[in-house]
């Protein structure tokens, strides 16, 4: 099936997108207010959307992270955050917790992936972090259903 014979989720009932567009916005502020850094944020969202194959996804959030300073080698290597020695103790706790919040399919959120991000993480920073990725993994959810068209970038 080709995309444009797919069901557009966002263009087919607006209002339920409109909806999870403003819970994205209302959990950015509540990751600003309680302590997750911008980055962090963009960080984790990526990794969750390269787990979920939503390159729509992935596009946005690489473009947030590069404007907000982040450098290409710890975005090139993003996959592979645990053998790469580019991330702090935080970023690594975030995208353990995001990895195993995404893959829950796989088993539940373990007690060592838990207890690490619990370390380093406030009660309302766990919060937090965890309701950005709730938020991201139903952006991909829709953007990878509908198959968001990711448009080339034009070549001078």
């Amino acid at each position: 099936m080709s995309t444009a014979a797919r069901v557009h989720l966002s263009k087919t009932f607006p209002s339920a997108y409109e909806k999870l567009a403003a819970l994205s916005t209302e959990v950015g502020q509540i990751a600003r207010d309680n302590g997750i850094e911008p980055l962090l944020s963009e960080l984790v969202q990526m990794r969750a959307s390269q787990l979920n194959g939503c390159a729509y996804c992935l596009r946005v959030h690489t473009k947030k992270a590069l404007s907000l300073g982040e450098v290409t080698e710890r975005l090139t290597v993003l996959p592979s955050w645990r053998d790469a020695g580019l991330y702090s103790e935080r970023e690594r706790a975030a995208l353990a917790l995001c990895e195993a919040m995404t893959l829950v399919s796989n088993g539940y959120v373990s007690d060592e992936v838990y207890d690490a991000a619990r370390e380093v993480f406030s009660e309302t920073e766990f919060a937090a972090i965890s309701w950005v990725i709730v938020s991201i993994n139903a952006f991909n959810r829709i953007a990878v259903t509908s198959r968001y068209i990711v448009d080339p970038i034009p070549v001078d």
